[in-house]
């Protein structure tokens, strides 16, 4: 009874380290205003209940202690994977919200963002805040479970670390959120293009007129309304491209 009682132990270990770790570092619940408490007590509960569902595909307990400890590093070093490639899919609304920033005079309007706890322009912090509240509505965090849960299949517990696979996937993703956050706020790059110039050409057509006084609250007043009718279609097009991410999990 004791020795089963280790191996149900020993397996629940397992699967809450990389469960935990990736919780840790997700969106959405690794943010400053999830209390940790609630934070350990969903990793827990979710592991406690997935072991009976992957006892399975776990190793039974090893008699070497320092094999035991390398696997327990090999499973939080997953999750902490899986975590960072999911903040690196969800970092390219960071691009866009900067790129908007930037284009209607935000840029040094900050604020706190609770999410990456940090200083963020405050049109970056209002889509963060926007595309997680999304992101739960649509229970799209279901499928970011699921693809940390299927990874015990690609990924199975006791492998060595694939270091060639990690570095080529993370760089990719990070080259896909860059290129997709550009997608995002192109808009607004757009617009940025034209305004300025258009106010160039004012500049030179009426040299007397004070083009500062001008060009600052029309541009903030073109690019809010540019926010408001842009904002639904942005959120659909980040969800889309986070979905298509994850997937990348689970095939």
């Amino acid at each position: 009874m004791t020795e089963l009682l280790n191996q149900e132990i020993y397996k629940f270990i397992l699967v809450f380290l990389r469960i935990g770790s990736a919780l840790m570092l997700m969106p959405g619940f690794s943010a400053s205003y999830i209390n940790v408490r609630q934070r350990l007590s969903i990793a827990l509960a979710i592991s406690l209940v997935l072991v009976p569902f992957l006892s399975d595909k776990l190793p039974p307990q090893p008699n070497d202690t320092l094999e035991c400890i390398q696997m327990y590093l090999f499973e939080i070093i997953y999750g902490i994977f899986f975590g960072v490639i999911m903040q690196i899919l969800f970092s390219s609304l960071n691009l866009c919200g900067n790129f908007i920033g930037q284009a209607i005079g935000f840029s040094n309007a900050q604020i706190f963002d609770p999410a990456f706890q940090t200083q963020s322009i405050v049109i970056e912090t209002f889509l963060t805040i926007l595309a997680l509240t999304v992101v739960f509505v649509t229970d799209l965090h279901h499928l970011m479970l699921s693809a940390v849960i299927d990874s015990y299949t690609l990924f199975p517990v006791g492998s060595p670390l694939p270091v060639a696979d990690f570095s080529n996937f993370a760089s990719q993703s990070l080259n896909e959120s860059f290129i997709m956050g550009f997608k995002i706020g192109s808009p607004f790059i757009a617009f940025s293009i034209v305004f300025y110039v258009g106010m160039g050409l004012v500049s030179r057509l009426m040299p007397q007129l004070n083009i500062f006084f001008l060009s600052l609250p029309l541009q903030i007043y073109l690019g809010v309304g540019l926010l408001l009718i842009t904002t639904p279609m942005m959120i659909l097009w980040f969800i889309r491209y986070y979905e298509e991410g994850l997937k990348r999990f689970l095939e």
